[in-house]
């Protein structure tokens, strides 16, 4: 001991030779600074857990408002300075860019499993032991996680799909608006799913409309895009439309090259612009012949030109006294989303054109609002993408809506490829604890303390659960423990009644992958939390 404390002095002093600025913090100080930190970050997140959870306000410098309980976008827009806490809030941030959702239970976990750690270190337990207890715990709980997901239903069931999208969205959304909004996550997500490919989640446009009340958001099963028409005498409601997806450039184009044309009389300038304007006005008829075409009184089909390049007045002018609808500069990320909306393909020439590479579209009208133009591209055949519209009355609400569908979104896909769901509610976590608890007699030594910490932790989940519904917290976790080990099924909380309850039958479920990367990742920080024996703080900067 006395040659351990001799280096441990030596280290001091040799830091402080180097750098006589430099904080140097010692074993017992360190581990109580790296807990606080975890408590400190749990305590802030803590009441935002579940469907009661509570919503925190967030104020800008500029006095921009947000209003949220969702884990990610607190700790984003929160500074955070003690290092401890960024690193887990990191850790946070990562799981939810991953999985979608978890940001919440991870912090409270980590932080939990640190308290429950320090109770034992304070007694003299050395704290790799405790980590090599974690590490036993986290084994046997994955291993408890795939025992207990249920991959009874398909995984395009659309009832179970429902019930995943609904209890992610009511954590984010009041109950009623999250209702409303599970039924549009989930179809957007059958809609560009396509079998056998990866599920792209960028074919599902979030285009958002300030006015009305958020209830008015919907689903559009097509596209909506955030412009219109650039001529006065184009119609505004078109049905039964050839939707014509184009790269193709119908004004007056200056050469990529500095280039000079020299000529001797007024005539010659004449002639360079007729051929600039011929060049055009000829793409421009080949496009009206195609729509000639095929559009006509007797069979009522209309034409509507989305463009991604530039369409000039002149040009516009042909295209409207012919009855067409022209959009002009369109998103590029929305060209691709058109072509596997409405079919067709994009088109890069217009020589050669057929009715073949073209797209449809039932219906296709223009909306103002304000000084906006919204187009709405609906009704094709076959479509495989979509638009998510969300109204509001006000950016945070938006902000908010746009928030809670991505997480929506990313469960449904997660349900989907995980192929499986494991009961929600804090049934995991309750069946983990029991059955780490039968497992902790077969570790021998000081680790099986480790697995003891491991296991009192994971009841963090519903212990805050309860608490947050405003149920006595002791009383509602012991029914809920007493109930699974009568039943043999999992049981957890009903967050309305206090009751225990079975999340399978109330269709209350989790992403598999969400629990276990909260396992893997929670554990893994709380042990290099632990194994911190000294904080330095000897940058370049404490030199001065």
């Amino acid at each position: 001991r006395r040659r351990r404390g001799n280096r441990r002095r030596t280290t001091m002093s040799a830091v402080k030779l180097i750098n006589p600025n430099a904080e140097v913090t010692r074993k017992v100080d360190a581990l109580a600074i790296n807990v606080s930190a975890a408590r400190g970050l749990q305590s802030v997140l803590r009441t935002n857990l579940g469907p009661r959870g509570t919503l925190k306000m967030l104020v800008g410098g500029a006095g921009q408002v947000k209003i949220t309980k969702d884990g990610s976008v607190l700790l984003h827009e929160m500074q955070i300075q003690h290092p401890t806490a960024i690193m887990i809030a990191r850790t946070a941030t990562a799981q939810d860019d991953e999985t979608g959702d978890g940001t919440t239970s991870i912090v409270l976990f980590t932080g939990e499993l640190l308290k429950q750690a320090e109770r034992f270190l304070s007694e003299g337990l050395h704290p790799r032991l405790l980590a090599d207890g974690f590490e036993l715990a986290k084994d046997r709980t994955l291993e408890f996680l795939e025992k207990f997901t249920d991959k009874s239903a398909a995984p395009d069931d659309r009832a179970r799909l429902i019930d995943v999208a609904r209890t992610s969205l009511r954590t984010k959304l009041a109950k009623e608006m999250a209702d409303q909004l599970t039924e549009v996550v989930t179809d957007a997500v059958l809609c560009v799913r396509r079998e056998g490919e990866p599920i792209d989640l960028h074919m599902v446009e979030k285009m958002h409309m300030l006015h009305r009340s958020d209830r008015d958001s919907r689903l559009v099963r097509g596209l909506v895009l955030d412009h219109g028409a650039r001529h006065p005498d184009m119609p505004r409601y078109l049905e039964n439309c050839y939707i014509m997806t184009a790269n193709v450039s119908l004004e007056y184009e200056k050469s990529e090259v500095n280039a000079s044309f020299l000529f001797s009389a007024a005539g010659e300038r004449d002639k360079l612009v007729e051929a600039e304007r011929k060049l055009t006005d000829d793409r421009c008829r080949k496009i009206i012949e195609l729509k000639r075409s095929l559009c006509t009184e007797e069979n009522g089909y209309t034409f509507v030109i989305v463009n991604q390049k530039g369409i000039d007045p002149l040009s516009l002018d042909m295209l409207a006294k012919e009855g067409i609808f022209a959009v002009r500069r369109a998103k590029r990320r929305n060209m691709e989303r058109l072509t596997l909306a409405c079919g067709g393909v994009a088109i890069n020439s217009v020589e050669d054109l057929t009715a073949e590479h073209l797209g449809w579209a039932g219906k296709v009208y223009e909306q103002t609002l304000g000084d906006d133009k919204y187009t709405f591209i609906e009704e094709p055949r076959h479509p495989h993408s979509c638009t998510i519209l969300l109204k509001g009355p006000n950016p945070h609400t938006i902000a908010q809506l746009k928030d809670a569908v991505r997480d929506g979104l990313k469960a449904v896909v997660n349900a989907i490829e995980d192929g499986g769901l494991v009961p929600g509610a804090g049934a995991f976590e309750i069946g983990a604890h029991a059955d780490l608890m039968e497992f902790k007699r077969t570790v021998k030594g000081k680790s099986k303390l480790g697995v003891q910490a491991f296991a009192d932790a994971l009841l963090i989940i519903p212990k805050v659960l309860a608490e947050n519904s405003g149920f006595d917290v002791s009383e509602t976790l012991i029914k809920a423990q007493d109930e699974a080990m009568d039943t043999e099924a999992p049981v957890g909380i009903d967050v309305e009644s206090g009751e225990p309850m079975l999340p399978a039958e109330m269709g209350v479920w989790d992403n598999a992958r969400v629990k276990r990367q909260f396992l893997q990742l929670g554990t893994v920080l709380a042990a290099q939390l632990l194994l911190v024996d000294e904080v330095l703080r000897a940058g370049r900067g404490s030199r001065q």
